[in-house]
């Protein structure tokens, strides 16, 4: 196992208790930050060559499978455009570049890869599949989930499993999982009351499933359940991680249970911890212009995204950081982050501390792009219009008051922007409140308010007020 909190010399609830600590250091830095039209910070783009030979990795105490710090997350997959598709409606999976990226994420050490019969509209486990096939068996580790959202019977369930091991071109499962389960009602209905729990165990018995594990977007009730009372002795859990989730609690506005909580139950019953959303669906790639400067204060030459992978990786209970990586610059800069990890330094996580108070201040819809509410049955582009949203106003170009000195330009781009990223066929005015999107929703996002807000907003745009 490679470095970790303890290697450098720093304690592990020292380093707990001070990712979890205030951030009175930076309170005159957000005051004099607070309020300006701060200039964005340009992307960080790496130079020089990726290492080949210097990943991290973590060993899985159940098994001493030998995992890759870095986890290939395939939820979203690179697409094909309207011009190169050969359906010539556009959205397709881009096979060629698919199998480039896997291609180049395993010849620099990356050997563990995940998916779900959910992502990419269904398309990615068959197109993640191909491009695994063309490597040896033993060059991987494959994960994928029992997602049964929408088919709970039986007979559907075992249906999504044998078609997942036949779309993924493999007889048995690394690590395999209950998808997204945050409440007992809902894990009775998918898993219990239809045999699949059972169905499952004996999987695992079988040594078709190497690890059973479950996904959680939830309550705290139900992860004590999960991890006391269930009865099952569970090989991992996939939790939701990232410097922002870290201590923010549901008595702040959020519906997951903080994230230090869960990491600190999972250490303490050995069980190895999977990480999503390290990147808060790209919000922590992209955060607002007050958290940008303190990043570029501390390390100017960090890309944004390597602070948020820096921050997983560091906790020594961690055995993989998935990341959903459509584009080689994504991956590269992934790759450097974790070849090798360096963990965080004290003053590095009091910066973090720090990031994290400006994004409460900053009241961001908390959407992260995972595309569970989708499709809506109206058109709306759900993601696409909280996205555009949370851009603007982590850049600043947020039209708020008609006295501001930059009204006139904000409002502009944000318009503007608006109609260039979601079609008006799709936006917020089209939605009808019907709900069928919220149960959907791991973040638990009430969408159709946060719809309705965002089309007042803009008609108070659109009529200059």
């Amino acid at each position: 196992m490679n470095s970790s909190p303890q290697s450098d010399g720093l304690d592990r609830r020292q380093f707990l208790n001070k990712l979890g600590g205030g951030a009175l250091a930076f309170s005159a830095f957000l005051a004099a930050c607070k309020g300006k039209q701060a200039a964005q910070a340009p992307s960080h783009k790496p130079a020089g060559d990726v290492p080949t030979d210097r990943m991290t990795y973590r060993i899985n105490p159940k098994t001493g499978d030998k995992v890759s710090l870095l986890g290939y997350g395939a939820m979203r997959l690179p697409r094909l455009s309207k011009e190169h598709s050969p359906s010539g409606k556009g959205n397709e999976i881009d096979q060629e570049e698919t199998n480039r990226l896997i291609d180049y994420a395993i010849a620099h050490g990356v050997n563990y890869f995940d998916t779900s019969p959910r992502y990419c509209e269904g398309l990615s486990e068959a197109a993640l599949g191909i491009a695994l096939s063309r490597h040896p068996r033993d060059k991987f580790f494959v994960s994928t989930k029992l997602s049964n959202q929408t088919e709970p019977s039986q007979e559907a369930s075992l249906a999504i499993y044998r078609r997942s091991m036949e779309l993924l071109k493999v007889d048995t499962f690394d690590y395999y999982m209950i998808h997204a389960v945050g409440d007992f009602a809902t894990y009775k209905k998918r898993y219990l009351d239809n045999g699949m729990l059972d169905f499952m165990l004996k999987e695992r018995e079988a040594g078709r499933i190497r690890n059973l594990g479950w996904s959680f977007h939830g309550k705290k009730e139900f992860f004590d359940y999960m991890m006391f009372e269930s009865g099952v002795k569970w090989d991992f859990v996939l939790i939701q991680l990232n410097y922002f989730d870290w201590d923010i609690t549901q008595d702040k506005g959020r519906s997951n249970v903080d994230a230090r909580y869960q990491y600190e139950v999972l250490e303490k019953l050995k069980v190895p911890a999977l990480i999503m959303e390290p990147l808060l669906g790209g919000r922590l790639a992209s955060p607002n212009h007050v958290a940008q400067a303190l990043m570029k204060q501390t390390n100017p030459d960090a890309s944004f995204a390597s602070w948020a992978f820096r921050f997983a990786g560091s906790f020594p209970d961690v055995l993989t950081v998935l990341s959903g990586m459509s584009y080689m610059e994504h991956l590269q800069d992934n790759l450097r982050t974790y070849s090798p990890l360096v963990p965080l330094s004290d003053k590095e996580q009091q910066m973090l501390v720090g990031v994290a108070k400006t994004m409460l201040e900053f009241k961001n819809i908390n959407c992260t792009n995972c595309q569970y509410c989708m499709p809506c049955p109206y058109g709306v582009n759900i993601p696409g219009l909280f996205m555009h949203y949370n851009k603007c106003l982590n850049e600043g170009n947020f039209p708020s008051q008609a006295q501001d000195q930059n009204y006139r330009q904000a409002r502009q781009a944000f318009l503007l922007g608006m109609d260039r990223s979601v079609p008006k066929l799709r936006q917020a005015n089209h939605c009808i409140g019907c709900g069928k999107c919220v149960p959907a929703c791991p973040q638990g996002i009430a969408i159709p308010r946060e719809l309705r807000k965002i089309d007042q907003f803009v008609e108070q745009l659109k009529r200059n007020r």
